[in-house]
């Protein structure tokens, strides 16, 4: 091509809304040309981009076996094989020993995502094995839209069910017969709403439960102590569960605490002192929840009893708990902390090592068991599974994510920096360079997101070291909208607040500018989804600040999506971004969607990635956005628009796939930054 494509304007508010018909033959023409000039532009880097994913796959072993899951009479665990784009699952007899040694001769192959991809789309959504390990459940979505088939096998005979339900969420659910399985519905929005449950070898499903709150998500799984299932009904700020014992699935699920707005509450089942119990983690007594205790068959909320109290200085994310005692996941100070509860000993902190990282309990690992497994990894630290022993506090570290080649975690430096927002909040940075990158300005990534109180804690990348050993900086702005600094954070970003995460943003880029680590010529910016709109409300405030910005599945036409509660999640969504049928709220959000404040001036280089079955965003917010930055924008800089047409909110499945994807990224930064490639 010799020019990028420029798409048609038409009378009335939204000059782009014919991109909005799915698979018209128009929009799907002008999505592959947008896709033919993303490649006409970036011809000259495909043998960079080869490089690249070549280097990138290079660090990654191939060929290796994940850390055995010990459960009842039988280790489960994945190999990946080079070559592969998937993981095979597998189990063999577990030692007598307590050994974590696999038993080649007796192991059982039991699902090959590879066979089943076929070269295209897969997602695996359930995959559950039966209490009585004769039997695996699993759902699998082949476009990328998260509507599932769900599917069970026969693990002795080989003998494979597809189950006869359409528009399933993915969830699958045992009960302790191991014949009964409880899944999801979606509605026409894409809501899990509905409940069913069916019996192997009966006909149809019974319909258990249907939420008709378009907020409310409905969600079932089983406690720790599997002796119990939980379905959890919640909305962004309230929810409510009803509990069934696992023995008896055809009984009547009972509820306990309905629904008061504002109140969060989730619960677990298992021991305590010996005793079985019920644990509540709710934020009635305080917005950083506190945690509370109930013997009770049905922990009726006016017999909760307080275990650990609201904290107003550090959140309570998080319990997991097994018959040695409960784990408490906790934030303070912006960082994830551990303390640990034993049956009969006083509860302890974990200590660690980094300025920065991330930490959580992975898996709690048999009821019964004395031992929980961690996750533990830092920018310029590979991710460690860590087996903690509750009673004693040891730790051991299990496996660690290799990293093939030369690799010397030393020679990279992590940081936790601080900026200041224009109302004197601080804000966190997590930051990672080579040493001998620091000292002088350098070209830096800059990442973001900011919304759903999600927390982005720092990680791990193998492919990142292709940037960081070609000079780049890499740093993450935790801003307001995120849930780092625990509730009141999260609070401070979200409806009315949310230009705070925009003003975050820019607080982080100006403070890293002015300490001298990089310079507005060689700050790059890049989010997804929710993120995506921090990115392109930031370009339109301050296009200026930085030189190159990638948006993938980036949630930019936000105003028109919140008006049409026919499209999957708006409704759900109201609670993050305010019901723009109220005046107010719909002056507010057109204040800062990036699609509605577009305007002539420059923007720096683009890359904007969507996904064309993609059922959270939809693909048009991109194409849209594309659309009328083309038109409006001043400058010469690149601007390209990539859609996987196979492809959903995710991005490709495989994992050579998803490479050559952050090798086409990096590539562009390289060129339109003007970088040695």
């Amino acid at each position: 091509m010799s020019q990028a494509p420029i798409a048609r304007i038409e009378p009335g508010d939204d000059p782009y809304r014919w991109l909005e018909e799915r698979d018209a033959p128009d929009v799907l023409a002008h999505l592959e040309a947008e896709n033919a000039w993303l490649e006409t532009v970036l011809a000259d880097q495909k043998a960079l981009r080869e490089t690249l994913f070549q280097e990138i796959k290079g660090r990654i072993r191939e060929t290796d076996l994940s850390l055995p899951v010990p459960w009842g009479p039988w280790l489960y665990y994945q190999r990946t094989t080079a070559g592969d784009e998937y993981p095979r699952h597998y189990r063999c007899p577990r030692p007598t020993d307590g050994s974590l040694t696999l038993d080649d001769t007796g192991e059982e192959l039991l699902l090959d995502p590879n066979e089943l991809a076929a070269g295209g789309f897969l997602s695996i959504g359930a995959f559950s094995i039966s209490p009585d390990h004769a039997r695996l459940a699993y759902s699998l979505d082949t476009s990328g839209d998260e509507i599932y088939q769900l599917f069970v096998k026969e693990l002795a005979t080989g003998e494979i069910t597809a189950l006869p339900f359409e528009h399933c969420d993915g969830s699958m659910t045992w009960a302790n017969d191991s014949a009964t399985l409880f899944f999801g519905e979606l509605d026409d929005t894409h809501r899990p709403h509905r409940l069913y449950r069916t019996r192997l070898g009966e006909p149809g499903a019974a319909l258990v439960f249907e939420e008709g709150d378009g907020r409310f998500f409905l969600h079932c799984y089983r406690a720790s102590s599997e002796r119990q299932l939980i379905l959890l009904l919640n909305s962004k700020t309230t929810s409510e569960a009803w509990v069934l014992d696992a023995d008896t699935p055809e009984g009547t699920w009972a509820c306990v605490a309905e629904r008061e707005e504002e109140h969060e509450y989730y619960i677990d089942h298992g021991k305590l002192d010996g005793q079985w119990a019920w644990l509540i983690r709710s934020n009635q007594s305080g917005i950083n929840f506190a945690l509370y205790q109930s013997t009770e068959a049905v922990p009726a909320r006016d017999r909760w009893q307080t275990l650990i109290p609201h904290d107003e200085t550090r959140m309570l994310e998080g319990v997991s708990l097994n018959a040695g005692g409960f784990v408490l996941s906790l934030r303070e100070g912006g960082l994830p902390i551990i303390q640990v509860h034993p049956q009969g000993a006083a509860p302890y902190p974990l200590q660690l090592p980094d300025a920065a990282y991330s930490l959580y309990v992975q898996d709690s690992l048999e009821f019964d068991s004395p031992v929980v497994r961690l996750r533990y990894e830092a920018l310029n630290r590979p991710a460690q599974v860590r087996q903690l022993e509750l009673a004693t506090g040891a730790q051991q570290v299990l496996k660690e994510t290799p990293v093939e080649g030369p690799f010397d975690a030393d020679t990279f430096v992590s940081q936790r920096l601080w900026a200041t927002a224009a109302d004197g909040t601080r804000i966190p940075i997590s930051l990672v360079a080579h040493r001998d990158t620091l000292g002088k300005p350098a070209p830096l990534y800059l990442y973001g997101y900011g919304a759903y109180g999600e927390s982005l804690d720092p990680w791990f990348s193998h492919a990142r070291l292709s940037l960081l050993e070609r000079g780049f900086v890499f740093a993450i702005a935790h801003v307001r909208g995120g849930g780092e600094l625990g509730e009141a954070w999260y609070r401070a970003g979200k409806l009315e607040h949310k230009t705070n995460s925009f003003g975050d943003f820019i607080a982080c880029a100006e403070h890293l500018i002015a300490e001298g680590y990089t310079t507005s010529a060689q700050l790059a910016i890049s989010g997804g989804s929710a993120g995506g709109l921090l990115i392109g409300a930031v370009l339109n405030l301050r296009p200026e600040l930085f030189a190159a910005a990638i948006a993938e599945v980036p949630f930019v036409d936000v105003l028109n999506t919140m008006q049409n509660p026919d499209l999957p999640l708006t409704v759900t969504e109201y609670d993050e971004w305010g019901d723009p049928n109220e005046p107010e709220v719909f002056a507010r959000i057109k204040g800062y969607a990036p699609y509605e404040n577009v305007s002539a001036q420059a923007y720096p280089a683009m890359l904007v990635v969507a996904g064309y079955n993609d059922s959270r965003v939809q693909y048009w917010e991109a194409a849209k956005w594309v659309a009328r930055l083309r038109a409006t924008k001043t400058d010469n800089n690149p601007l390209l628009l990539k859609t996987d047409l196979g492809a959903g909110h995710g991005g490709m499945s495989g994992r050579y796939q998803a490479l050559r994807d952050v090798a086409l990224e990096y590539a562009f930064l390289l060129k339109v930054l003007g970088l040695p490639q």
